[in-house]
């Protein structure tokens, strides 16, 4: 976003083409780093549009199309299709909290009524709502449930869900400071905030960790553990924005109530960035 709040979609273009030039593996469009809480819902499925457009086909694209209502859920994912997203990543219903039955029947909902490969998100330290292994597997039957972004930051979690031994049913960790363990464990990847600001680096981990090279992962981790810690000192997205915008690729625009990072945390980001490796 430009300083006064507006989407700046030739940014957005350029960080789509540097993410693709880095070895991103697949891009999320409108998740919780992409400001999708503070977007309308026209902005929300042009940005969605407009990354699949630039993507051009070469990655692919998980459109964030999760809400606290079922009913805009499946519009925001009937959207999504429409525009050619290869999956829809559908955060737990916030705020509401529904009990298990609900969330059963909230994510069979969406995924009857279109024909979209859905990955669930399971995020509790924000939705206040808790997505258990057993309702997983409940909605791992359902055609078009594909998989479980989960984003708990337990690794106990992760061999729950693990042990369900799913058929064909995917297990990414959402919490970057696990990821690796998470992958290691059986895991098949990271949907990652940290790799918003070092792709290179979390794909050769992911890589090497998937590819069971354990000493290689963890010592790709090592210098990824100041950004784990450093991209977290405020609620994200503002630090990995702030991040961005030093590198150069984006402007310090970010919408209230959002604000740009406390200065008091600035240093420890360069600090985490450097680690990285990363180029400011």
């Amino acid at each position: 976003m430009r300083p006064a709040g507006d989407i700046d979609y030739k940014a957005l273009d350029a960080l789509v083409e540097w993410h693709i030039a880095q070895g991103t593996d697949g891009i999320v469009a409108m998740g919780t780093t992409g400001e999708s809480a503070t977007l309308d819902p026209a902005e929300h499925l042009e940005v969605i549009r407009r990354i699949i457009a630039a993507a051009r086909g070469r990655v692919p694209i998980i459109a964030g199309t999760g809400a606290n209502s079922t009913r805009e859920a499946i519009d925001l994912t009937v959207e999504a299709k429409r525009a050619g997203a290869d999956a829809g990543l559908s955060v737990t219903p916030y705020y509401n909290r529904p009990p298990q039955e609900g969330l059963y029947q909230h994510f069979k909902a969406i995924a009857e009524a279109v024909d979209l490969p859905v990955i669930l998100y399971n995020v509790p330290s924000r939705t206040g709502c808790d997505l258990l292994p057993e309702t997983v597997a409940r909605l791992a039957q359902v055609p078009n449930i594909v998989g479980v972004k989960e984003a708990s930051g337990k690794i106990p979690r992760i061999q729950e869900l693990l042990d369900l031994h799913l058929q064909n049913f995917a297990v990414y960790s959402g919490d970057d400071a696990t990821a690796c363990e998470s992958i290691l464990m059986g895991g098949w990847g990271d949907v990652s905030v940290v790799a918003n600001a070092a792709p290179r680096l979390v794909h050769e981990m992911c890589a090497a960790a998937l590819a069971g090279d354990r000493a290689t992962a963890l010592r790709l981790d090592a210098k990824l553990q100041g950004l784990h810690k450093a991209l977290f000192l405020q609620s994200n997205p503002i630090p990995v924005k702030w991040a961005l915008h030093t590198m150069g690729h984006i402007a310090e625009g970010i919408r209230l109530p959002l604000v740009p990072l406390d200065a008091a945390y600035q240093a420890g980001v360069r600090t985490a960035l450097r680690q990285a490796e990363v180029e400011i």
